[in-house]
């Protein structure tokens, strides 16, 4: 494909978030001119926001996206590398469950603003590209291809002609708003039963980590559980799931005996590493987990949405980011492919997507479930024990779900039906089992072969 050109019209996004500002790096590096309006300040000259988001955690796809833009390395190097989960049961034990089969598999955490603010820099430094907070998308007229704006700081309303608008304004997006009024437009959103808030773990008083930071520790508690992941200055970002009403929830806990007594007896090993407990908790608000569903996300060659404007999803995958970090680079593809037909390059980047942001939705959902109510329970950690020696016996046929989801590039849609298969490979060889020594590897080869036909020249 030829590359943009001065020529060629402005594509305006609306919202300058994560997947705005990697969007706008990739479409500069074509040629584009590119405007982003974001309606919050300049996040760079703004303190934090207590409770603003939960750390992210990045992965091979948000890196191959970040890849693309030339921040992949800078990225890493601002990031904590974790390996795999540290497990903390009732009783204070720790067990580590790493998270690939080989070293090289993974994680690395950030926190959001630290990487807002890497790809702001970045766009600062990038061609043609044109930046505008505090600038608020209050109305669109599709066909007319109309943008009206309000500017935060003056009041100022202002309205546009603009042949190419992308919604990258998050889950609460004005832009998919517009799209409501279309005809047959679809769309749903699902809350939670549960929601979360932040704690703030700090360093230890000599400055150090107060738990391993090459990892992300969950305790799971049943119906809640809290997690923690590492920053780089040696703090931890704690977020609490629980649901939001019931005998235990965020409703209960409204004293702060309640918040102190429910601590100590769920989470006594954390209660002295958070001094100002209560405080934080109190201070933070609750925030409420979402998935959205739409289609189409597109009109004509006007309008597309891309990221969590067209697909919220809940963040127990920590593919949230990831996944729209991967939109990027597939409307990246299909402009390669289709441009300068702009409604096909639209309609190509839902087809490709939408069924496999669709299965990356309702993993998340899944694996919630499995970190709430299972990587505590014993007959789920045998399946874990069988499926690591799976994946080394038959490295090419059996690839883990969290593999092929975290650490590798293939579709969601096919990593879930990948997922289906080794489920009721699972289901087999742990039947009236408790140890992996008892697994019948002969029974194991057979369902390989039979379940996982590919790549047979991967079985060991």
């Amino acid at each position: 494909m030829m590359p943009g050109t001065s020529s060629d019209p402005i594509i305006t996004l609306i919202g300058a978030g994560l997947a705005g500002a990697l969007l706008a790096i990739l479409l500069s590096k074509r040629g584009y001119q590119v405007e982003l309006f974001e309606r919050r300040p300049d996040p760079r000259k703004q303190a934090g926001h207590a409770g603003r988001s939960i750390n992210l955690a990045l992965s091979t796809r948000g890196l191959h996206g970040l890849q693309h833009a030339g921040l992949a390395d800078t990225v890493r190097q601002r990031s904590i590398k974790m390996p795999g989960r540290i497990i903390h049961t009732l009783d204070g034990e720790t067990r580590f469950q790493p998270y690939g089969v080989n070293p090289s598999e993974v994680l690395y955490a950030i926190s959001r603003a630290e990487l807002q603010h890497l790809l702001l820099d970045a766009l600062a430094h990038t061609p043609n590209v044109h930046l505008n907070f505090d600038t608020k998308c209050v109305e669109m007229h599709l066909a007319q291809q109309t943008l009206t704006l309000s500017h935060e700081l003056t009041g100022e309303i202002t309205t546009l002609i603009r042949p190419h608008v992308i919604g990258t304004d998050g889950s609460s997006s004005a832009v998919r708003s517009a799209m409501l009024r279309t005809p047959r437009f679809d769309y749903a959103q699902t809350y939670l039963e549960h929601g979360y808030k932040e704690l703030t773990l700090p360093p230890a008083p000599d400055g150090t980590f107060q738990l391993d930071p090459h990892a992300l520790h969950i305790w799971p508690r049943g119906t809640y559980m809290l997690i923690a992941l590492p920053n780089l200055d040696c703090s931890f970002t704690c977020t609490l799931f629980m649901p939001f009403s019931g005998s235990v929830s965020f409703e209960a806990l409204s004293t702060s005996d309640a918040i102190t007594m429910f601590f100590e007896q769920q989470f006594p090993d954390v209660v002295p590493l958070i001094p100002d407990l209560v405080k934080d908790f109190t201070a933070n608000p609750t925030g409420s987990l979402v998935t959205i569903k739409c289609s189409p996300w597109h009109y004509r060659d006007h309008l597309l949405l891309l990221g969590d404007a067209a697909h919220a999803i809940v963040p127990f995958f920590g593919q949230g980011m990831n996944c729209a970090f991967e939109d990027c680079t597939e409307l990246d593809a299909c402009i390669e492919a289709e441009t300068p037909d702009w409604e096909r390059v639209f309609a190509a980047f839902f087809s490709r997507r939408k069924p496999n942001t669709d299965a990356i939705a309702d993993m998340a959902i899944d694996h919630y479930i499995e970190m709430r109510d299972h990587v505590a329970d014993p007959h789920f950690l045998l399946q874990k024990q069988i499926e690591q020696e799976l994946a080394k016996r038959f490295p090419k046929q059996y690839i883990p779900q969290y593999s092929l989801v975290t650490f590798q590039r293939i579709p969601y849609a096919q990593a879930r039906e990948q997922a289906r298969i080794h489920e009721r490979i699972l289901q087999q060889l742990s039947a009236h089992i408790n140890h992996p020594d008892q697994v019948d590897w002969q029974q194991a080869e057979h369902l390989i072969q039979r379940e996982l036909p590919l790549s047979r020249e991967g079985a060991a």
